[in-house]
């Protein structure tokens, strides 16, 4: 049996312990359920993208200023297997190495495709990164609605978690952090 069926028929058992699992509208759910988690939880099994990167003034330009990044995300919360998502916002000061920034969004998609907690993943990033490009410095903040907290538990709507983690300028020098801060708005 293939993993695929496997997963659907999981899911069947455990719609069962809910509802009719033979109900018209439920009959092809565990398949379309476990062809779902094929895609949102890739992570685990597509390979991590790789980082290109290009030595810092090899097009005669030597960068040294602040560069950020700012995207989606979407994950699952490891507790409750349910959606948490929000936006991120990147930056980092280059020294010897710069990325190409679509990379750092691939970055994020493929850390978030997993079962997560959103400090772990702020953190995984920015030490995949920290390790690939030595950077001066490198922060990140993630802004995210837990469904966890909104649709169970505590029922707490418009209240997002924020993550953030840094390195190296950004954690030593609060005028590097402050600007960044200030152009995404959270100062």
């Amino acid at each position: 049996m293939d993993i695929r069926q496997k997963r659907a028929d999981l899911i069947k058992q455990l719609i069962a312990t809910i509802e009719d699992a033979e109900r018209p509208g439920l009959k092809d759910t565990p398949m379309r359920v476990a062809k779902m988690y094929e895609e949102i939880f890739r992570g685990y099994s597509a390979e991590k993208p790789k980082i290109t990167t290009f030595d810092n003034g090899q097009d005669g330009i030597i960068t040294d200023q602040l560069i950020t990044d700012t995207g989606d995300f979407y994950s699952h919360c490891e507790h409750h297997m349910v959606p948490f998502f929000g936006e991120y916002y990147f930056a980092y000061i280059p020294d010897q190495t710069i990325v190409g920034i679509s990379k750092i969004s691939r970055l994020v998609d493929w850390y978030s495709a997993k079962l997560q907690v959103q400090e772990r993943l702020t953190q995984q990033i920015v030490d995949d990164l920290e390790e690939t490009l030595k950077p001066l410095g490198i922060m990140l903040v993630m802004k995210g609605r837990h469904l966890c907290k909104e649709m169970r538990g505590t029922k707490k709507h418009n209240a997002p978690m924020i993550t953030s983690y840094m390195t190296g300028i950004f954690k030593n020098d609060s005028d590097a952090r402050n600007e960044f801060l200030k152009l995404i708005d959270l100062k």
